[in-house]
């Protein structure tokens, strides 16, 4: 049985789906990608906003060079502990 995601790993999905989309994405779109309920990416992209990993611009949500950075930062993590499997 698989694990949920984490709170990291759901961040990391949402960034890296924004980046797969040239870098911004519908929230409608985003939402259905992730697998997320409306109340979860609201929730979530407030979070990002806040941290400056990402901005809503008309009508769009696109990545920033910190949210570009921390999906570059989280892979390096992933690898590091597959890496000694952890």
């Amino acid at each position: 049985m698989e694990r949920k995601r984490s709170h990291t790993q759901i961040v990391s999905d949402m960034l890296g789906i924004i980046q797969e989309r040239r870098g911004k994405i519908k929230p409608t779109h985003l939402m259905y990608k992730a697998n997320l309920s409306h109340v979860q990416m609201k929730k979530y992209l407030e979070e990002m906003r806040k941290k400056g990993l990402a901005v809503k611009k008309n009508a769009m949500i696109e990545i920033t060079d910190k949210g570009r950075e921390f999906i570059s930062k989280y892979l390096q993590v992933k690898e590091f502990e597959e890496t000694f499997g952890l």
